[in-house]
């Protein structure tokens, strides 16, 4: 059921009961028809948000009354005398400068639909081609965020000024060398003309070159004659004897002391190397069985991810660069997207030589290509928004994958999405291992579960950026405004010093990510605890962490060996070196308890440190 199916429906069953549910989102205004002009105003706001954002759907007919409880939804119905205010939307925005724009192509036709014996208008607005942003009105350019429409700052403007600039100069339309209106196959090209016809009847389709030409020359397909690398990628013939690797996908999957096993080469047009670069990655993921639903198959990703980060790929590469798109999948580990191109520097957040290393990458909507892109969004292969980086953070934020990241190389871009979950048996032993002091902050209540998830995410993005990996930053944008302002309120998070009003990097509490306590331990056992050898030294941190930060005080080998198993990188599921690793840290406590440095609760299997040291021992 289409979104405005559900929409309607909904509002149908809340106004017969006389009831209020917030419907409005990010991409959709429930609005009664104005009465004057100056109501007018605030929806030419809305949809000028929506031009400006991620387009959206305007239903007018609806409105609110009451307050709190008596809250409702309240049927008004479609007015006739409105229909000459909507027919001037297309032409009621302007550029930056107050010249009028034609946005026609932005406004798939609007529809009177039946809704309790009376109508109501939908009205349908598409987002504007990131080359062709921002548009005005009133002077002033407006963004949607979650139900509001906001003035776009002047910082915002210029630099998508910039950026329109630099998307005049885009790789995607430079000449290949060789390739003219000859090499232009119509199949392709009127398949993309049968998508773009699909909401409404915007071009015919081609019988020969000579009807094509215009059609090629506006969608800059072709230019003076000659092919540009877009026109190759999207309705060019053999594009693999003209675009050199720009045109290839190469896949492989990547198993330890073996060769790597069953490589794949794909070379042809840009729309079929995004879907067999999906279905190389969905046959090579492990699928696991899931007990629901009679034994439904679990890939190991999700497929929304894996098609979002293909089809990114592909559209934000760098055509100038002549390398090849690189798939390795790692079964178990991740899967590395290597993609050609750098990112902006203004996407970039990093200080390397602070005491607390930060290497953060900002989502951004704009695209390397913006012609290529508004091509692919066409096919629905590319929604704008800087979805690709949003669905990574919501997807891991969601438990579904662990912490995304990349490597930076010269004229490259890697995207590592690791298996697994961000809130695993890891996380949770660390915050067990941290339970009082995390319920102390919070006033005695226990962490939520997406206070955790979020925790965890800082958590792991630090570890990654001291590894001099990029993680993505994390912002109240993200949809995570409740948890972040009620973990800064507690003190579990707090701002970076690189922390800027728009765009605050959030690091956890220093205490949560203490991994060594050598300063307190030589305090309390001195020479003995320098004698000792680096496990014992682990051990002895672990015991400290939970006397002092755990409710339960004291801790077994078993834990012990846990904490100190992740903390050196060892796997889950590796039971047979686990196994070891465990006989080894049990011998160490049976060691340190000998020498004084620990002793057994009684009853119990938990250690906890001896603070008797210092009258038995020379400290």
């Amino acid at each position: 059921m289409k979104i405005v199916d559900q929409t309607l429906a909904k509002l149908a069953e809340l106004i017969q009961q006389g009831r209020f549910v917030e419907l409005e989102t990010e991409g959709l205004e429930i609005k009664p028809v104005p009465a004057d002009g100056g109501d007018w105003k605030e929806r030419h706001k809305s949809v000028n948000a929506f031009l400006n954002t991620r387009g959206g759907i305007v239903i007018l007919g609806v409105k609110e009354e009451g307050a709190g409880s008596s809250r409702r939804y309240v049927l008004s119905g479609w007015k006739d005398h409105a229909e000459p205010n909507l027919k001037e939307l297309q032409r009621l925005f302007t550029d930056r400068k107050g010249v009028a724009q034609d946005l026609s192509h932005c406004f798939p036709p609007m529809e009177l639909r039946p809704l309790l014996g009376e109508r109501v208008a939908v009205v349908y607005v598409d987002e504007l081609a990131a080359d062709q942003k921002f548009v005005f009105f009133k002077g002033s350019a407006y963004k949607r965020v979650l139900t509001g429409d906001h003035k776009i700052t002047d910082r915002e403007v210029e630099a998508q000024e910039e950026f329109r600039e630099e998307a005049v100069h885009a790789k995607e339309l430079q000449v290949v060398p060789g390739m003219t209106e000859a090499d232009v196959d119509l199949g392709k090209l009127n398949h993309f003309i049968l998508q773009l016809n699909q909401a409404q009847q915007i071009e015919t389709l081609k019988p020969d070159l000579n009807s094509a030409r215009p059609f090629l020359e506006r969608r800059c397909f072709l230019k003076n004659g000659a092919m540009t690398v877009l026109g190759a990628l999207v309705c060019g013939q053999h594009p693999g004897d003209h675009l050199g690797f720009k045109s290839h996908v190469h896949g492989y999957v990547d198993v330890p002391h073996l060769i790597a096993q069953d490589k794949q080469d794909f070379v042809d047009n840009v729309l079929s190397l995004m879907d067999s670069s999906l279905g190389y990655l969905l046959r090579n993921i492990h699928v696991g069985i899931s007990a629901e639903h009679g034994g439904t198959a679990l890939p190991e990703y999700p497929e929304e991810v894996l098609r979002e980060t293909v089809n990114n790929a592909l559209a934000h590469r760098d055509y100038s660069v002549n390398k090849q798109v690189v798939i390795a999948i790692k079964p178990g580990v991740h899967i590395a997207i290597r993609n050609p191109g750098a990112f902006r520097k203004n996407l970039m957040i990093e200080d390397g030589d602070n005491p607390v290393p930060v290497r953060r990458i900002l989502p951004e909507a704009k695209p390397r290509n913006p012609k290529l892109a508004d091509v692919l969004r066409v096919y629905r292969k590319w929604e704008g928004r800087g979805i690709g980086m949003a669905t990574l953070v919501n997807l891991c934020l969601e438990n579904r994958i662990d912490l995304p990241y990349y490597r930076l190389y010269t004229e490259e871009v890697c995207l590592h999405l690791c298996a697994g979950k961000l809130l695993n048996e890891r996380m949770e032993r660390l915050f067990q291992s941290f339970d009082r002091h995390i319920e102390d902050r919070l006033q005695g209540s226990a962490p939520t579960e997406e206070q955790k998830l979020v925790l965890a995410y800082l958590i792991k993005s630090e570890w990654a950026n001291e590894q001099l990996h990029y993680t993505i930053l994390l912002t109240p944008d993200n949809n995570h405004f409740v948890a972040l302002r009620g973990l800064e309120k507690a003190g579990l998070i707090s701002k970076h010093p690189l922390s800027t009003a728009a765009y605050p990097v959030y690091l956890a509490d220093r205490v949560l990510v203490t991994r060594e306590y050598v300063k307190e331990l030589r305090a309390l056992f001195g020479g003995g605890f320098d004698s000792l050898d680096p496990t014992a030294k682990q051990v002895l941190g672990v015991v400290y962490r939970h006397n002092h930060f755990c409710k339960a005080r004291a801790v077994s080998a078993k834990q012990a060996s846990f904490a100190l198993w992740y903390e050196r990188g060892g796997q889950e599921g590796d039971i047979k070196q686990f196994d070891t690793f465990y006989r080894k840290v049990r011998n160490t406590f049976n060691k340190i308890e000998a020498s004084g440095f620990v002793e057994k609760v009684e009853g119990t299997r938990g250690y906890v440190l001896r603070t008797d040291y210092g009258q038995t021992h020379l400290l």
